[in-house]
């Protein structure tokens, strides 16, 4: 029974491990071009509109304007998936309505697309360190019923999250709730002949969707990431839609 429920969980279970490896130098995939956030934007305005300041009061009134639009500018922004966190200096949080999860990501990150995965977030400069979402439909109602966390840590780990040709260690797996929900957390290294990357992943069922978060860093960054990396794993959580 095992054994059914693990091919289970990797069937259909996109792998993209292999593309956030290093990248040759000089190769900057920075996968959607980048815009300032709405604030700044708004911002930007507020400036521009300051400086244009006519003694018939032209400027004024379109200062007017200018207070009247900002608001709505700011509530278009918090509506988006992509948001500017209150509470957790250094962090974007991000919160997706339709799928219904949400996450914090440090903040200098940069949204990249990968095939097969539902959001990317991931240092240019280090590809190695990155946070990547996956949500797939499943008919289990619980993370329980793949199995204890050990298992369905060593079975992604072994199928999905690494290559098969890098060596895998799983260092811990632990179990949690959170609103009634059972998430399954775990840490693990994989070893390529050039780099080793340390990861944590958290999954969890909700929805009628299987949701996995995996982020990490290259093992030699991986004291100065660990509580990074670590806060973006306990900030997972799924909401019902």
């Amino acid at each position: 029974m095992g054994s059914l429920q693990n091919s289970q969980l990797i069937q259909r279970f996109p792998s993209s491990f292999s593309q956030l490896a290093p990248q040759k130098q000089g190769a900057v995939n920075c996968g959607r071009r980048w815009a300032p956030p709405l604030n700044v934007r708004a911002e930007q305005m507020c400036s521009s509109f300051s400086t244009s300041h006519s003694p018939d009061g032209t400027g004024r009134r379109q200062m007017l304007r200018v207070w009247i639009i900002v608001p709505c500018i700011s509530l278009i922004g918090r509506n988006s998936l992509s948001f500017a966190a209150e509470n957790k200096k250094g962090y974007i949080s991000v919160l997706d309505k339709k799928d219904g999860y949400s996450f914090l990501y440090p903040f200098g990150w940069q949204e990249v697309v990968i095939e097969g995965q539902d959001k990317v977030f991931k240092d240019v400069i280090e590809p190695l360190e990155s946070v990547s979402v996956n949500v797939i439909p499943t008919s289990k109602q619980d993370i329980k019923d793949f199995g204890p966390p050990e298992q369905v840590a060593e079975t992604l780990i072994k199928k999905v999250l690494a290559p098969p040709s890098q060596k895998k260690k799983l260092i811990s797996a632990a179990e949690h709730s959170v609103d009634g929900k059972t998430y399954y957390t775990f840490e693990f290294v994989a070893q390529a002949p050039n780099y080793t990357r340390h990861a944590l992943s958290t999954i969890s069922i909700g929805n009628g969707k299987l949701y996995t978060l995996t982020t990490g860093s290259n093992e030699r960054r991986w004291e100065k990431m660990k509580e990074k990396l670590r806060t973006v794993i306990d900030s997972f959580e799924i909401s019902d839609v």
